[in-house]
């Protein structure tokens, strides 16, 4: 099924007063597998942005705290390229790692201290000076509120972080830090595989604020195409059926499907693969009937809607 030579990711903003990004996000989680060269960095960087994919998602732990040196290594190459994309990142977990020897057993920090510290590091990593979007990586059962709101407030007067955001919280604990502090996204899990976001509020309560969510594994980690159980094994030829009718890339429909939410879903890819990207960008170009969206969903769920 060719893909339209002059496809373009369209532009979104993630609130009145967010970012704005590309409606496909490149996630950089996987980097340290793909073993390209600096120059097949950079190279690929370029290919993302002509493709309108100017927006990459990192993290301090992404390649056990290795990624966001290898993409700066890029930026330090071709330092033009850093005005030409945004850069996400997030924080909050400490991993045991050589890198972090000082690291006894993986846990959360979500203090001002550490938080800092974890975003003035990603910032010598990228070779940048400043960060687009800054995330809490995971909700930290020791977390102050008013601490994050203010670590992040210390963050922006510096002009080291332009925004901040959340990923994997609840609709309560989102709204609890965005009472302090503007947020503008929160990056959780959904796929046709992961439904939750979408019956839990987390989306519902996105939307009441006019916050786009960000999605990371909306092809379910692979588990679309090859997991073998049999409800993925049914939901993947429901797709595929859908896919095949209406003459779209498989992903391309999931992505697409996932993009249709009210709530303005931005989903992440994670390949190294510039086709790939492609085929999630494909998916911003075309809408799915309401019964195609539903059948879909109905597969997910394994039941009607009641």
């Amino acid at each position: 099924m060719p893909i339209p030579a002059d496809l373009h990711c369209p532009r979104v903003s993630t609130s009145a007063t967010g970012p704005q990004l590309s409606r496909i996000v490149a996630g950089m989680w996987r980097m340290t597998e793909w073993g390209m060269t600096v120059a097949q960095r950079i190279d690929f960087i370029e290919q993302c942005i002509a493709l309108g994919v100017t927006s990459f998602d990192h993290a301090d732990i992404y390649g056990s705290y290795g990624v966001e040196g290898l993409f700066g290594e890029a930026l330090r190459a071709q330092p033009s390229l850093r005005d030409r994309i945004e850069l996400v990142s997030k924080c909050g977990i400490k991993l045991v790692a050589p890198q972090r020897p000082a690291h006894a057993i993986q846990h959360y920090d979500t203090g001002a201290a550490h938080i800092v510290a974890s975003a003035e590091e990603s910032l010598r990593q990228l070779h940048t000076d400043r960060l687009d979007l800054l995330l809490i990586h995971r909700p930290d059962p020791l977390m102050d509120f008013d601490e994050i709101a203010e670590a992040f407030g210390a963050l922006r007067a510096a002009g080291k972080v332009l925004h901040f955001g959340v990923s994997n919280f609840s609709r309560h604990q989102f709204e609890a830090l965005n009472r302090r502090i503007a947020l503008s996204t929160n990056q959780v899990e959904f796929s046709p595989m992961h439904v939750a976001p979408m019956f839990d509020q987390t989306f519902d309560g996105l939307q009441d604020v006019g916050v786009a969510p960000m999605v990371w594994s909306p092809l379910a980690g692979g588990r679309l195409f090859n997991g073998t159980d049999g409800h993925a094994e049914n939901l993947r030829l429901v797709i595929k059926q859908i896919a095949d009718r209406i003459e779209q890339p498989f992903a391309s429909v999931v992505f697409a499907w996932i993009m249709q939410l009210p709530s303005r879903p931005i989903p992440l890819t994670g390949s190294g693969r510039i086709e790939a990207i492609r085929v999630a960008v494909a998916g911003t170009a075309f809408v799915l009937s309401r019964t195609d969206w539903f059948t879909i969903l109905r597969a997910a769920r394994s039941h009607e809607v009641a």
